[in-house]
Protein backbone atom coordinates (compact mmCIF):
# COMPACT_ATOMS: atom_id res chain seq x y z
CA UNK A 1 0.00 0.00 0.00
CA UNK A 2 1.58 3.34 -1.18
CA UNK A 3 1.54 6.05 1.74
CA UNK A 4 2.63 9.04 -1.07
CA UNK A 5 0.18 11.70 -1.55
CA UNK A 6 -3.09 10.97 -4.23
CA UNK A 7 -1.94 12.29 -7.44
CA UNK A 8 -4.65 13.86 -10.26
CA UNK A 9 -4.61 11.91 -13.29
CA UNK A 10 -6.31 12.38 -16.63
CA UNK A 11 -8.63 10.65 -17.79
CA UNK A 12 -6.10 8.17 -19.94
CA UNK A 13 -3.67 8.06 -17.64
CA UNK A 14 -6.51 6.58 -14.74
CA UNK A 15 -7.54 3.83 -16.97
CA UNK A 16 -4.04 2.98 -18.16
CA UNK A 17 -3.30 2.95 -14.37
CA UNK A 18 -6.63 0.89 -13.66
CA UNK A 19 -5.78 -1.63 -15.97
CA UNK A 20 -2.46 -2.23 -14.97
CA UNK A 21 -3.30 -2.50 -11.32
CA UNK A 22 -6.20 -4.49 -12.66
CA UNK A 23 -3.67 -6.76 -14.08
CA UNK A 24 -1.13 -7.00 -10.91
CA UNK A 25 -4.21 -7.75 -8.85
CA UNK A 26 -4.96 -10.84 -10.89
CA UNK A 27 -1.44 -12.25 -10.67
CA UNK A 28 -1.23 -11.08 -7.60
CA UNK A 29 -4.14 -13.36 -5.83
CA UNK A 30 -3.90 -15.90 -7.96
CA UNK A 31 -0.17 -16.38 -7.09
CA UNK A 32 -0.79 -15.45 -3.74
CA UNK A 33 0.35 -17.69 -0.40
CA UNK A 34 -2.62 -19.19 1.23
CA UNK A 35 -3.47 -17.43 4.30
CA UNK A 36 -4.50 -19.76 7.33
CA UNK A 37 -4.12 -22.67 5.89
CA UNK A 38 -3.68 -25.82 8.80
CA UNK A 39 -0.95 -27.33 8.54
CA UNK A 40 -1.40 -30.87 6.73
CA UNK A 41 -4.48 -32.35 8.46
CA UNK A 42 -4.22 -30.96 11.45
CA UNK A 43 -8.14 -31.61 11.99
CA UNK A 44 -7.23 -35.22 11.76
CA UNK A 45 -5.43 -35.54 14.63
CA UNK A 46 -8.05 -34.24 17.22
CA UNK A 47 -11.72 -34.77 17.85
CA UNK A 48 -14.45 -33.58 15.05
CA UNK A 49 -16.93 -32.83 16.88
CA UNK A 50 -19.19 -32.37 13.86
CA UNK A 51 -22.03 -34.48 13.02
CA UNK A 52 -24.15 -33.63 10.22
CA UNK A 53 -23.65 -30.41 8.12
CA UNK A 54 -24.92 -26.95 8.66
CA UNK A 55 -28.28 -26.24 6.67
CA UNK A 56 -27.89 -24.97 3.58
CA UNK A 57 -24.38 -22.90 1.34
CA UNK A 58 -24.28 -20.63 4.54
CA UNK A 59 -20.67 -20.42 4.40
CA UNK A 60 -19.70 -19.33 0.95
CA UNK A 61 -16.87 -17.01 0.28
CA UNK A 62 -13.08 -16.22 -0.69
CA UNK A 63 -10.69 -15.12 1.75
CA UNK A 64 -9.53 -11.86 3.56
CA UNK A 65 -6.64 -10.53 1.65
CA UNK A 66 -6.22 -6.95 1.22
CA UNK A 67 -6.44 -6.15 -2.45
CA UNK A 68 -3.68 -3.27 -3.99
CA UNK A 69 -6.58 -0.51 -4.79
CA UNK A 70 -8.23 -0.56 -1.41
CA UNK A 71 -8.46 3.13 -0.46
CA UNK A 72 -10.09 5.09 2.19
CA UNK A 73 -11.94 8.01 1.94
CA UNK A 74 -8.89 10.00 2.00
CA UNK A 75 -7.03 7.54 -0.56
CA UNK A 76 -5.17 5.87 1.41
CA UNK A 77 -6.43 2.42 3.47
CA UNK A 78 -8.13 2.88 6.49
CA UNK A 79 -8.06 -0.01 8.79
CA UNK A 80 -11.88 -0.76 9.44
CA UNK A 81 -12.52 -0.25 5.44
CA UNK A 82 -9.50 -2.57 4.74
CA UNK A 83 -10.58 -5.08 7.01
CA UNK A 84 -14.47 -5.01 5.96
CA UNK A 85 -12.88 -3.96 2.20
CA UNK A 86 -11.17 -7.87 1.79
CA UNK A 87 -13.54 -9.44 3.94
CA UNK A 88 -16.64 -8.65 1.69
CA UNK A 89 -14.66 -9.03 -1.93
CA UNK A 90 -13.93 -12.59 -0.73
CA UNK A 91 -17.77 -12.92 0.79
CA UNK A 92 -16.12 -13.58 4.02
CA UNK A 93 -18.12 -12.42 7.20
CA UNK A 94 -16.90 -8.97 8.43
CA UNK A 95 -17.93 -7.67 11.73
CA UNK A 96 -21.07 -5.00 11.82
CA UNK A 97 -18.73 -2.45 12.58
CA UNK A 98 -16.43 -2.96 10.10
CA UNK A 99 -18.76 -2.73 7.87
CA UNK A 100 -20.51 0.45 8.53
CA UNK A 101 -17.67 2.07 8.91
CA UNK A 102 -16.71 0.70 5.04
CA UNK A 103 -20.30 2.03 3.64
CA UNK A 104 -19.35 5.53 5.07
CA UNK A 105 -16.15 5.39 3.56
CA UNK A 106 -17.13 4.54 0.09
CA UNK A 107 -20.59 6.79 -0.11
CA UNK A 108 -17.96 9.68 1.05
CA UNK A 109 -15.76 9.01 -1.97
CA UNK A 110 -18.30 8.93 -4.14
CA UNK A 111 -19.66 12.26 -2.97
CA UNK A 112 -16.47 13.21 -4.43
CA UNK A 113 -15.47 11.07 -7.13
CA UNK A 114 -19.37 9.52 -8.66
CA UNK A 115 -17.35 8.18 -11.89
CA UNK A 116 -15.61 5.31 -9.05
CA UNK A 117 -16.82 2.20 -10.37
CA UNK A 118 -14.41 0.23 -8.00
CA UNK A 119 -16.08 2.22 -5.42
CA UNK A 120 -20.16 1.58 -6.11
CA UNK A 121 -19.24 -2.09 -6.63
CA UNK A 122 -17.71 -2.11 -3.05
CA UNK A 123 -20.54 -0.15 -1.51
CA UNK A 124 -23.18 -2.50 -3.34
CA UNK A 125 -21.18 -5.62 -1.72
CA UNK A 126 -20.87 -3.97 1.64
CA UNK A 127 -24.71 -3.33 1.73
CA UNK A 128 -25.69 -6.99 0.69
CA UNK A 129 -23.69 -8.15 3.62
CA UNK A 130 -24.90 -5.51 5.99
CA UNK A 131 -28.36 -6.85 4.79
CA UNK A 132 -27.70 -10.79 5.07
CA UNK A 133 -26.43 -10.00 8.65
CA UNK A 134 -29.60 -7.51 9.94
CA UNK A 135 -31.76 -9.64 8.18
CA UNK A 136 -32.83 -6.08 6.10
CA UNK A 137 -33.98 -6.60 2.61
CA UNK A 138 -34.46 -2.88 2.40
CA UNK A 139 -30.23 -2.87 1.90
CA UNK A 140 -30.75 -4.95 -1.05
CA UNK A 141 -32.42 -2.74 -2.90
CA UNK A 142 -29.57 0.14 -1.62
CA UNK A 143 -27.09 -2.56 -2.50
CA UNK A 144 -28.43 -3.43 -6.25
CA UNK A 145 -28.81 0.43 -6.95
CA UNK A 146 -24.81 0.65 -6.09
CA UNK A 147 -23.99 -2.42 -8.61
CA UNK A 148 -26.26 -0.77 -11.17
CA UNK A 149 -24.46 2.27 -11.05
CA UNK A 150 -21.15 0.49 -11.36
CA UNK A 151 -22.53 -1.08 -13.83
CA UNK A 152 -23.65 1.97 -15.80
CA UNK A 153 -19.91 3.90 -15.09
CA UNK A 154 -18.32 1.52 -16.36
CA UNK A 155 -20.43 -1.04 -18.57
CA UNK A 156 -17.83 -3.63 -19.83
CA UNK A 157 -15.15 -5.59 -18.00
CA UNK A 158 -16.52 -4.69 -14.51
CA UNK A 159 -16.33 -8.32 -13.37
CA UNK A 160 -16.27 -6.50 -9.61
CA UNK A 161 -20.40 -5.64 -10.25
CA UNK A 162 -21.24 -8.61 -11.83
CA UNK A 163 -19.94 -10.93 -8.85
CA UNK A 164 -22.03 -8.38 -6.91
CA UNK A 165 -24.91 -8.64 -8.25
CA UNK A 166 -24.66 -12.62 -7.85
CA UNK A 167 -23.82 -12.69 -4.40
CA UNK A 168 -26.95 -10.08 -4.34
CA UNK A 169 -29.01 -12.32 -6.32
CA UNK A 170 -27.71 -15.64 -4.14
CA UNK A 171 -29.01 -13.73 -0.75
CA UNK A 172 -32.61 -12.58 -1.90
CA UNK A 173 -32.37 -16.64 -2.88
CA UNK A 174 -33.43 -15.82 -6.82
CA UNK A 175 -30.62 -18.36 -7.51
CA UNK A 176 -31.31 -18.75 -11.23
CA UNK A 177 -30.16 -14.69 -11.28
CA UNK A 178 -27.59 -15.12 -9.46
CA UNK A 179 -25.94 -18.19 -11.81
CA UNK A 180 -27.00 -15.78 -14.61
CA UNK A 181 -24.32 -12.94 -13.18
CA UNK A 182 -21.80 -15.44 -11.79
CA UNK A 183 -21.29 -17.03 -15.35
CA UNK A 184 -20.97 -13.28 -16.67
CA UNK A 185 -18.64 -12.32 -14.43
CA UNK A 186 -16.96 -15.87 -15.19
CA UNK A 187 -16.28 -15.14 -18.97
CA UNK A 188 -14.29 -11.89 -17.87
CA UNK A 189 -12.03 -13.97 -15.08
CA UNK A 190 -12.43 -17.56 -15.10
CA UNK A 191 -8.90 -17.86 -13.80
CA UNK A 192 -10.17 -15.60 -10.48
CA UNK A 193 -10.61 -17.10 -7.36
CA UNK A 194 -13.73 -14.73 -6.10
CA UNK A 195 -15.15 -15.38 -9.36
CA UNK A 196 -16.26 -19.55 -8.22
CA UNK A 197 -18.20 -18.83 -4.85
CA UNK A 198 -21.67 -16.87 -5.99
CA UNK A 199 -21.34 -19.72 -8.64
CA UNK A 200 -21.41 -22.78 -6.53
CA UNK A 201 -24.29 -21.44 -3.99
CA UNK A 202 -26.24 -20.43 -7.13
CA UNK A 203 -25.72 -24.28 -8.23
CA UNK A 204 -25.92 -25.48 -5.16
CA UNK A 205 -29.55 -23.26 -4.53
CA UNK A 206 -30.82 -24.69 -7.83
CA UNK A 207 -30.54 -28.84 -6.43
CA UNK A 208 -27.28 -29.32 -8.88
CA UNK A 209 -24.99 -30.71 -6.93
CA UNK A 210 -22.53 -31.63 -9.37
CA UNK A 211 -22.12 -28.15 -10.74
CA UNK A 212 -21.51 -26.75 -7.25
CA UNK A 213 -19.16 -29.13 -6.59
CA UNK A 214 -17.05 -28.88 -10.16
CA UNK A 215 -17.25 -24.64 -9.29
CA UNK A 216 -16.13 -25.79 -5.90
CA UNK A 217 -13.41 -28.05 -7.05
CA UNK A 218 -12.02 -24.89 -9.59
CA UNK A 219 -12.33 -22.54 -6.93
CA UNK A 220 -9.85 -24.96 -4.70
CA UNK A 221 -7.29 -25.41 -7.24
CA UNK A 222 -6.93 -21.28 -7.08
CA UNK A 223 -7.25 -21.12 -3.35
CA UNK A 224 -7.27 -23.20 0.13
CA UNK A 225 -7.72 -21.24 3.46
CA UNK A 226 -10.77 -21.30 5.86
CA UNK A 227 -13.55 -19.59 3.48
CA UNK A 228 -13.09 -21.99 1.07
CA UNK A 229 -12.76 -25.33 3.43
CA UNK A 230 -16.16 -23.84 5.00
CA UNK A 231 -17.18 -23.82 1.20
CA UNK A 232 -16.36 -27.25 0.96
CA UNK A 233 -18.09 -28.19 3.90
CA UNK A 234 -21.53 -26.95 2.28
CA UNK A 235 -21.24 -28.91 -0.84
CA UNK A 236 -19.97 -31.65 1.00
CA UNK A 237 -22.91 -31.42 3.21
CA UNK A 238 -25.53 -31.70 0.44
CA UNK A 239 -23.81 -34.59 -1.44
CA UNK A 240 -24.45 -36.48 2.08
CA UNK A 241 -20.66 -36.54 2.46
CA UNK A 242 -21.02 -35.81 6.53
CA UNK A 243 -17.74 -36.85 7.76
CA UNK A 244 -15.77 -34.56 5.06
CA UNK A 245 -17.97 -31.74 5.84
CA UNK A 246 -16.81 -31.97 9.68
CA UNK A 247 -12.98 -31.76 8.65
CA UNK A 248 -13.26 -28.82 6.33
CA UNK A 249 -15.36 -27.12 9.00
CA UNK A 250 -13.58 -27.97 11.85
CA UNK A 251 -10.03 -26.79 9.99
CA UNK A 252 -11.93 -23.67 8.84
CA UNK A 253 -12.81 -22.66 12.07
CA UNK A 254 -9.83 -23.14 13.80
CA UNK A 255 -7.54 -21.13 11.14
CA UNK A 256 -10.11 -18.65 10.67
CA UNK A 257 -8.95 -15.21 11.07
CA UNK A 258 -10.96 -12.10 12.31
CA UNK A 259 -13.53 -12.59 15.15
CA UNK A 260 -16.42 -12.27 12.88
CA UNK A 261 -14.90 -14.85 10.62
CA UNK A 262 -14.43 -17.21 13.48
CA UNK A 263 -17.97 -16.71 14.78
CA UNK A 264 -19.41 -17.66 11.70
CA UNK A 265 -17.66 -20.92 11.08
CA UNK A 266 -18.94 -21.98 15.23
CA UNK A 267 -22.03 -21.10 14.51
CA UNK A 268 -21.78 -23.38 11.22
CA UNK A 269 -20.32 -26.03 13.64
CA UNK A 270 -23.56 -25.29 16.19
CA UNK A 271 -25.25 -26.28 13.34
CA UNK A 272 -23.87 -29.51 12.51
CA UNK A 273 -23.51 -30.65 16.20
CA UNK A 274 -27.56 -29.60 16.64
CA UNK A 275 -28.39 -31.42 13.36
CA UNK A 276 -27.45 -34.58 15.08
CA UNK A 277 -29.26 -34.27 18.03
CA UNK A 278 -26.02 -33.64 20.54
CA UNK A 279 -27.87 -30.32 22.14
CA UNK A 280 -24.86 -29.76 25.02
CA UNK A 281 -21.94 -29.34 21.85
CA UNK A 282 -24.25 -27.43 19.70
CA UNK A 283 -24.92 -24.59 22.64
CA UNK A 284 -21.44 -24.47 23.36
CA UNK A 285 -20.42 -23.72 19.67
CA UNK A 286 -23.04 -21.48 19.48
CA UNK A 287 -22.02 -19.52 22.81
CA UNK A 288 -18.59 -19.24 21.59
CA UNK A 289 -19.63 -17.57 18.51
CA UNK A 290 -21.98 -15.01 20.07
CA UNK A 291 -18.47 -14.59 23.09
CA UNK A 292 -16.53 -13.93 20.36
CA UNK A 293 -18.96 -11.49 18.11
CA UNK A 294 -22.27 -10.31 19.85
CA UNK A 295 -23.73 -9.90 16.68
CA UNK A 296 -23.97 -13.42 15.35
CA UNK A 297 -27.72 -13.18 15.89
CA UNK A 298 -27.85 -16.87 13.73
CA UNK A 299 -25.89 -18.36 16.88
CA UNK A 300 -28.35 -16.76 19.35
CA UNK A 301 -31.31 -18.42 17.11
CA UNK A 302 -29.39 -21.54 17.28
CA UNK A 303 -29.01 -21.26 21.22
CA UNK A 304 -32.90 -20.79 21.45
CA UNK A 305 -32.88 -24.23 19.87
CA UNK A 306 -30.89 -26.10 21.94
CA UNK A 307 -31.82 -24.49 24.91
CA UNK A 308 -35.46 -25.51 24.46
CA UNK A 309 -34.49 -29.08 23.28
CA UNK A 310 -32.40 -29.21 26.68
CA UNK A 311 -35.97 -28.07 28.29
CA UNK A 312 -34.48 -24.53 29.10
CA UNK A 313 -37.57 -23.04 27.92
CA UNK A 314 -37.21 -19.26 29.72
CA UNK A 315 -33.92 -19.10 28.32
CA UNK A 316 -34.66 -20.39 24.74
CA UNK A 317 -38.09 -17.72 24.44
CA UNK A 318 -35.09 -14.88 25.38
CA UNK A 319 -32.42 -16.33 23.01
CA UNK A 320 -35.10 -16.34 20.00
CA UNK A 321 -36.34 -12.69 21.13
CA UNK A 322 -32.41 -11.74 21.38
CA UNK A 323 -32.14 -12.65 17.81
CA UNK A 324 -35.02 -11.41 16.45
CA UNK A 325 -34.19 -8.21 17.47
CA UNK A 326 -31.27 -8.38 15.85
CA UNK A 327 -31.85 -10.57 12.27
CA UNK A 328 -35.56 -10.49 12.47
CA UNK A 329 -36.02 -13.26 9.82
CA UNK A 330 -39.00 -15.25 8.81
CA UNK A 331 -37.58 -18.42 9.76
CA UNK A 332 -37.08 -17.20 13.10
CA UNK A 333 -40.28 -16.43 13.80
CA UNK A 334 -41.95 -19.39 12.93
CA UNK A 335 -39.44 -21.55 14.77
CA UNK A 336 -40.36 -19.13 18.05
CA UNK A 337 -44.21 -19.53 17.04
CA UNK A 338 -43.82 -23.24 16.89
CA UNK A 339 -42.09 -23.20 20.48
CA UNK A 340 -45.11 -21.46 22.06
CA UNK A 341 -47.26 -23.62 20.62
CA UNK A 342 -45.75 -26.66 21.39
CA UNK A 343 -46.13 -25.11 25.88
CA UNK A 344 -49.82 -24.63 24.51
CA UNK A 345 -49.45 -20.90 24.50
CA UNK A 346 -50.95 -20.12 21.08
CA UNK A 347 -52.26 -16.30 21.54
CA UNK A 348 -48.24 -15.78 21.86
CA UNK A 349 -47.71 -18.47 18.97
CA UNK A 350 -50.14 -16.18 16.72
CA UNK A 351 -48.29 -13.20 17.43
CA UNK A 352 -45.57 -14.64 15.30
CA UNK A 353 -47.05 -16.78 12.57
CA UNK A 354 -48.61 -13.29 11.97
CA UNK A 355 -45.02 -11.81 11.32
CA UNK A 356 -43.99 -14.48 9.56
CA UNK A 357 -46.38 -13.34 6.35
CA UNK A 358 -45.93 -9.68 7.26
CA UNK A 359 -42.04 -10.19 7.10
CA UNK A 360 -41.81 -12.10 4.11
CA UNK A 361 -44.27 -9.49 2.16
CA UNK A 362 -41.61 -7.38 2.94
CA UNK A 363 -38.61 -9.19 1.67
CA UNK A 364 -40.60 -9.54 -1.34
CA UNK A 365 -40.74 -5.89 -1.80
CA UNK A 366 -36.79 -5.49 -1.90
CA UNK A 367 -36.85 -8.66 -4.33
CA UNK A 368 -36.25 -10.92 -1.86
CA UNK A 369 -38.02 -14.89 -1.95
CA UNK A 370 -39.33 -16.34 0.95
CA UNK A 371 -41.62 -18.87 -0.91
CA UNK A 372 -39.95 -21.59 0.96
CA UNK A 373 -40.21 -20.56 4.57
CA UNK A 374 -43.79 -19.26 3.90
CA UNK A 375 -44.79 -22.29 2.09
CA UNK A 376 -44.03 -24.53 4.89
CA UNK A 377 -45.21 -22.02 7.35
CA UNK A 378 -48.75 -21.95 5.17
CA UNK A 379 -48.63 -26.22 4.65
CA UNK A 380 -48.59 -26.50 8.82
CA UNK A 381 -50.33 -23.52 10.25
CA UNK A 382 -51.68 -21.54 7.46
CA UNK A 383 -53.54 -22.66 4.40
CA UNK A 384 -52.06 -25.56 2.66
CA UNK A 385 -53.39 -25.54 -0.86
CA UNK A 386 -52.07 -22.39 -1.12
CA UNK A 387 -48.27 -23.01 0.00
CA UNK A 388 -48.88 -26.49 -2.49
CA UNK A 389 -49.26 -23.40 -5.22
CA UNK A 390 -46.27 -21.41 -4.20
CA UNK A 391 -44.04 -24.35 -3.43
CA UNK A 392 -44.76 -25.75 -6.95
CA UNK A 393 -44.28 -22.19 -8.81
CA UNK A 394 -40.53 -22.31 -6.77
CA UNK A 395 -39.88 -25.67 -7.62
CA UNK A 396 -40.24 -25.27 -11.64
CA UNK A 397 -38.05 -22.68 -11.29
CA UNK A 398 -35.29 -24.15 -8.16
CA UNK A 399 -35.79 -28.19 -8.06
CA UNK A 400 -33.37 -28.35 -4.68
CA UNK A 401 -33.94 -30.49 -2.47
CA UNK A 402 -34.95 -28.54 0.32
CA UNK A 403 -38.12 -27.77 -2.27
CA UNK A 404 -39.01 -31.18 -2.88
CA UNK A 405 -39.35 -31.71 0.69
CA UNK A 406 -41.53 -28.50 1.21
CA UNK A 407 -43.95 -29.76 -1.76
CA UNK A 408 -44.15 -32.82 -1.07
CA UNK A 409 -45.46 -31.72 2.97
CA UNK A 410 -47.71 -29.33 1.46
CA UNK A 411 -49.19 -32.10 -1.06
CA UNK A 412 -49.85 -34.26 1.68
CA UNK A 413 -51.46 -31.73 4.27
CA UNK A 414 -53.76 -30.72 1.43
CA UNK A 415 -54.92 -34.03 1.33
CA UNK A 416 -52.73 -35.21 -1.42
CA UNK A 417 -50.31 -37.94 -0.10
CA UNK A 418 -49.77 -40.03 -3.13
CA UNK A 419 -48.64 -37.44 -5.19
CA UNK A 420 -46.65 -36.13 -2.26
CA UNK A 421 -45.24 -39.07 -1.51
CA UNK A 422 -42.71 -38.50 -5.25
CA UNK A 423 -41.20 -35.52 -3.89
CA UNK A 424 -41.12 -37.12 0.03
CA UNK A 425 -38.48 -39.54 -2.28
CA UNK A 426 -37.03 -36.98 -3.89
CA UNK A 427 -35.98 -35.20 -0.89
CA UNK A 428 -34.72 -38.02 0.86
CA UNK A 429 -33.39 -40.86 -1.58
CA UNK A 430 -29.59 -40.12 -2.45
CA UNK A 431 -30.43 -41.54 -6.37
CA UNK A 432 -32.83 -38.20 -6.10
CA UNK A 433 -30.70 -35.54 -4.48
CA UNK A 434 -31.60 -36.24 -1.54
CA UNK A 435 -28.27 -37.50 0.01
CA UNK A 436 -28.06 -35.20 2.96
CA UNK A 437 -29.91 -36.46 5.83
CA UNK A 438 -31.99 -34.26 7.25
CA UNK A 439 -34.24 -35.43 10.65
CA UNK A 440 -37.29 -32.82 9.25
CA UNK A 441 -37.62 -34.80 5.81
CA UNK A 442 -37.37 -38.02 7.22
CA UNK A 443 -40.14 -37.25 9.50
CA UNK A 444 -42.44 -35.95 6.51
CA UNK A 445 -41.99 -38.92 4.30
CA UNK A 446 -42.63 -41.74 7.48
CA UNK A 447 -46.36 -39.67 8.11
CA UNK A 448 -46.46 -39.60 3.99
CA UNK A 449 -46.33 -43.27 4.09
CA UNK A 450 -48.37 -43.84 7.61
CA UNK A 451 -51.43 -41.38 6.04
CA UNK A 452 -51.23 -43.92 3.07
CA UNK A 453 -50.77 -46.68 4.77
CA UNK A 454 -53.65 -46.31 6.64
CA UNK A 455 -55.57 -45.70 3.32
CA UNK A 456 -54.31 -48.99 1.81
CA UNK A 457 -52.29 -47.41 -0.92
CA UNK A 458 -50.78 -49.48 -3.38
CA UNK A 459 -48.03 -47.77 -3.72
CA UNK A 460 -46.66 -48.57 -0.80
CA UNK A 461 -47.93 -52.11 -1.34
CA UNK A 462 -44.15 -53.36 -2.49
CA UNK A 463 -42.39 -51.95 0.63
CA UNK A 464 -44.34 -54.37 2.83
CA UNK A 465 -43.72 -57.62 0.86
CA UNK A 466 -40.43 -56.69 1.43
CA UNK A 467 -41.02 -56.53 5.19
CA UNK A 468 -43.53 -53.26 5.89
CA UNK A 469 -43.16 -50.94 7.64
CA UNK A 470 -41.80 -47.77 5.44
CA UNK A 471 -43.41 -45.07 7.67
CA UNK A 472 -42.20 -46.83 10.57
CA UNK A 473 -38.68 -46.75 8.92
CA UNK A 474 -38.45 -43.50 8.24
CA UNK A 475 -39.80 -42.26 11.45
CA UNK A 476 -37.66 -43.77 13.17
CA UNK A 477 -34.94 -42.79 11.70
CA UNK A 478 -36.26 -38.92 11.78
CA UNK A 479 -35.54 -39.61 15.49
CA UNK A 480 -32.21 -41.63 15.38
CA UNK A 481 -30.77 -38.43 13.30
CA UNK A 482 -32.19 -35.73 15.68
CA UNK A 483 -33.99 -36.44 18.95
CA UNK A 484 -34.97 -32.79 19.30
CA UNK A 485 -35.79 -31.80 15.60
CA UNK A 486 -38.70 -30.24 16.40
CA UNK A 487 -41.00 -29.20 19.92
CA UNK A 488 -44.24 -29.69 17.50
CA UNK A 489 -43.08 -32.73 15.30
CA UNK A 490 -41.45 -34.93 17.78
CA UNK A 491 -44.44 -35.89 19.69
CA UNK A 492 -46.09 -36.79 16.46
CA UNK A 493 -43.60 -38.67 15.06
CA UNK A 494 -43.74 -40.80 18.79
CA UNK A 495 -47.10 -40.57 18.95
CA UNK A 496 -47.42 -42.34 14.83
CA UNK A 497 -44.83 -45.12 16.22
CA UNK A 498 -46.76 -46.10 18.95
CA UNK A 499 -50.21 -46.03 16.99
CA UNK A 500 -47.65 -48.66 14.71
CA UNK A 501 -47.06 -50.52 17.29
CA UNK A 502 -43.27 -50.04 18.46
CA UNK A 503 -41.49 -48.06 20.61
CA UNK A 504 -40.79 -44.71 19.76
CA UNK A 505 -36.56 -44.24 19.26
CA UNK A 506 -35.13 -41.78 21.46
CA UNK A 507 -36.30 -39.59 24.29
CA UNK A 508 -36.36 -36.36 23.69
CA UNK A 509 -36.78 -33.70 25.72
CA UNK A 510 -39.12 -34.11 28.89
CA UNK A 511 -41.34 -31.25 28.05
CA UNK A 512 -42.26 -32.49 24.26
CA UNK A 513 -43.87 -35.83 24.91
Amino acid sequence: MDDKPQETWSGDETRRREKTREQGESREQDGAPERGKAPGRAGRGRRVRFGSAAAGCAVLGGVLVLLPWERGADGLPGPTGARARAAVAGGVPASLPDLEALVEERERRLKEHPKDAESWAVLGAARVEQGRRLGDPARYSRAERALRTSLKVRPRDNAAALRGLAVLANARRDHPAALEWGERARKLEPKRWTTYPPLVEAYAGLGDDEAAERMLDRLKALRSDPAVMALAAAVYRDKGRQEDAAVQLADAAAAAGEPAERASYLEQAGQLAWERGDREDALGYFREAVRIDPDQWAARAGQGRALAALGRTTEALGAYRAALAGQPLPEYELELGELYESLGLRQEARVHYDLVRSRVREAAAHGADGDLVLGRFEADHGDPEAAVRRLRTKWERQPSTAVADALGWALHRSGRSEEALEFAVRATEETHGGGVRRALHAFHRGMIEYELGRGGSPLLERSRELGGGPARRHLREALRINPYFSPLRVPQAKAALERLGESPVGDGPPDWS
